[in-house]
């Protein structure tokens, strides 16, 4: 059964979600959401655009976590 499913014209994207959250990294990464996500990078060979988003993304996340440090 397919997690993700990619309209024939590449119009929308429709995951599969779960109500609960994994209580670990390694469920984490078992999660039907994040599967979905990987099978639909690789599927439609989007390696190099989906690193450029996750780094951005980490990016982000780090310099947000910079400032709330520097905040008295």
């Amino acid at each position: 059964m397919a997690r993700v499913k990619l309209a024939d014209d590449g119009s929308s994207i429709d995951f599969q979600t779960s109500d609960t959250l994994p209580s670990s990294l390694k469920k984490f990464r078992r999660s039907p959401e994040v599967e979905g996500f990987y099978r639909f990078v690789y599927e439609n060979d989007l390696r190099f655009e989906a690193g450029e988003i996750l780094d951005k993304i980490i990016l982000r996340r780090r310099q947000e976590k910079k400032a709330k440090r520097k905040k008295p």
